[in-house]
């Protein structure tokens, strides 16, 4: 069934909660089920992202048959927007008019979730953990209904990146290819953050359309900046390329990769493992393949979801743990709902995570929300590739 139309029905049980008449007052509550919405680009540029709507479909999937939550089931309507802006909004409409959900979750992309704020807020429908780590879905002013996922702000793994480069070289230059949308600009403030005054003289930008075919004469004229860093803030196709082109022309600065785009089969496979040898990024999140999980009992128990629910899914792209962490966290929030699923009361319990581990998250990470607090995730660990796979070093860092 192709997904660009289908309904990923899911029955996840959430409780015969309240009487008929509270229930049907409530927008996508029911006796039985709980309707939810979300946009995917499971066709177009970025279509390796889907992936994550996959893999929370499948979350879901397995929530039912263990019995659910409550009694009733969760509908999770996953519809594909191409990865246009417009196209998410008018699939976020139809979602909120026509199937009248109870909330959007987990949409994809920087631009796609900026395009549905503003509908979403007049509807006074929640946005739940967006699928993005722009920074300004923390600016309760701008988007007071949006809480971002599980997953580290890009303008704080920016400075990061700076830190790091900085400890090395006091002096250091920067170059940057970056998407030309918040998503990339997101990465220059965070340098600006640490840099400075220093900043226009320091760093070196290009940017790119998602549209264009390639972004090789990009790489080759930041090459000729002489920066002693290149930070690769770019999606997963254009990622690729980058990180082949920088080792086709023999360029060797210390190399930074958005944690968006560390995937072994659409990223650093395509580029040649040979080409991203060094390249430094960040996780939140535990690489099933790292042997030093061998025996950890979440790994054990994601594999066997994994193998029961997404059997053809590769092992090594972790946007499956993403969406494994994404739907542990929103049935925390319903299970906390208890017999209020408003949208308030959803939208205050999504707001009150106290310390939750989950066990896919790396030790030492936890979620925690609060009124004043739409970042659940701010702390990340370096990582570093060697050809083979990613190492982690270092210890836990807070992204502030």
């Amino acid at each position: 069934m192709r997904m660009t139309t289908a309904r990923a029905l899911l029955a996840v049980s959430l409780g015969l909660i309240g009487t008929a008449a509270s229930a049907e007052d409530q927008p996508g509550i029911t006796q039985t089920e709980i309707r939810i919405g979300q946009t995917m680009p499971y066709s177009g540029p970025v279509s390796a992202f889907g992936i994550l709507g996959k893999g929370e479909l499948a979350y879901f999937k397995m929530v039912n048959d263990r019995g659910g939550i409550n009694g009733r089931k969760i509908n999770l309507i996953s519809l594909d927007d191409g990865y246009v802006p417009p196209k998410t909004v008018e699939q976020t409409r139809r979602l909120v008019e026509s199937d009248e959900v109870s909330f959007i979750f987990s949409t994809m992309g920087t631009a796609h979730n900026t395009a549905i704020a503003k509908y979403l807020q007049s509807k006074k429908v929640p946005q739940l953990f967006v699928a993005s780590g722009a920074s300004k879905f923390g600016d309760i002013s701008q988007y007071p209904l949006a809480i971002m996922g599980i997953m580290a702000p890009f303008r704080n793994e920016a400075r990061m990146y700076a830190r790091y480069a900085l400890e090395k070289k006091p002096d250091a230059t920067f170059a940057v290819i970056a998407q030309n949308d918040d998503f990339g600009r997101d990465y220059l403030a965070g340098l600006r953050d640490v840099l400075g005054e220093r900043y226009d003289k320091a760093v070196t930008a290009s940017m790119y359309e998602v549209t264009d075919p390639t972004i090789d004469s990009q790489i080759v004229s930041l090459k000729a900046s002489g920066a002693d860093a290149l930070i690769i803030a770019a999606t997963p196709k254009f990622a690729a390329q980058a990180i082949r082109k920088t080792f086709e022309i023999g360029w060797k600065p210390m190399r930074f990769l958005s944690n968006v785009s560390v995937w072994m089969s659409s990223v650093m496979e395509p580029a040649g493992v040979d080409a991203g040898v060094g390249i430094i990024s960040t996780a939140y999140v535990k690489d099933p393949l790292d042997p030093a999980w061998t025996d950890d009992p979440g790994v054990k128990d994601w594999r066997a979801y994994m193998q029961k629910y997404i059997p053809d899914g590769d092992l090594r792209d972790s946007n499956y743990v993403n969406g494994y962490n994404n739907g542990m966290v929103l049935e925390h929030v319903l299970k906390a709902a208890g017999n209020d699923l408003s949208r308030d009361n959803i939208m205050k319990q999504a707001l009150s995570i106290k310390q939750l581990e989950l066990p896919m998250l790396l030790p030492g990470i936890k979620v925690q929300t609060a009124a004043d607090d739409h970042l659940p995730i701010e702390q990340v660990q370096f990582m570093r590739f060697t050809g083979k796979q990613w190492e982690r070093f270092g210890e836990v860092r807070s992204t502030e």
